[in-house]
């Protein structure tokens, strides 16, 4: 079954940000008309992308699209202006690099838009799938995306989706990503499930009544013979596994 490597969004938006920081020195432009500022900071994300993407075969490979100013932009003379990025933003889809006067008459804050692209092979749909239905291999195949497009991760590793339930209703051309699918369901409420616990020593096991629907690998409730209510992470239809 073939895989997908596994690079993905965080690490290479925290080296942009991080090498962003280090780059805030050293800008200064008289100019204050909307199309040096954009030159700026055009010029302030160019090299941070060059020496943040990995050059060890990793797949994503970064475009980007800049923005504009408004043309009517009317902005009081400045000595020194500092491309930034604003705080909490990424450097990752729709996002924004900002520039500010910090020598002049007048301080003042701009903006300029900014796409980040990231191509990269992905799993995608070659069919619709209906709401509910279980995943399969031969569902997607490997085609390139912008995996920048949407904020949820792309599901590169096929383990990770085959077998899974389609969350809603998924329409051919869609590259599987975290927020499409769900684990199937283990056990409804009302099920019998064995209860079992290891810890200092010694182990558990008892038989109860499951309270909330099980999903393998999350969390659910279980009502003991005596009443007692516990919490455990399911791990298979029958059994709930309890930390002690």
């Amino acid at each position: 079954m073939p895989t997908l490597p596994t690079a993905f969004i965080s690490p290479l938006a925290g080296r942009l940000i991080a090498l962003a920081a280090l780059l805030l020195c050293g800008w200064s432009a008289h100019a204050n008309e909307p199309a040096a500022l954009e030159k700026m900071a055009h010029d302030f994300l160019t090299p941070a992308l060059a020496v943040a993407l990995p050059k060890d075969g990793s797949p994503l490979r970064a475009e980007v699209i800049m923005g504009s100013l408004d043309p009517r932009l009317k902005l009081a003379p400045c000595n020194q202006v500092e491309p930034h990025l604003p705080a909490g933003t990424r450097l990752w889809g729709r996002s924004r690099i900002g520039l500010r006067c910090v020598d002049g008459p007048t301080r003042w804050n701009v903006f300029v838009p900014v796409t980040v692209k990231a191509w990269g092979p992905a799993w995608v749909l070659k069919r619709a799938v209906p709401a509910g239905d279980t995943l399969t291999q031969d569902d997607a195949e490997i085609a390139e995306i912008d995996w920048a497009e949407q904020r949820s991760s792309v599901l590169a590793l096929p383990e990770r989706w085959v077998g899974q339930i389609a969350a809603f209703p998924l329409t051919a051309g869609l590259a599987l990503r975290e927020n499409m699918v769900r684990v199937p369901q283990a056990f409804a409420p009302g099920a019998q499930v064995r209860v079992s616990g290891q810890g200092g020593g010694f182990s558990i096991s008892a038989t109860g009544q499951a309270l909330t629907a099980g999903m393998v690998g999350e969390s659910a409730r279980v009502k003991l013979p005596g009443g007692r209510v516990v919490t455990g992470v399911v791990r298979d239809a029958q059994t709930v596994e309890l930390a002690l």
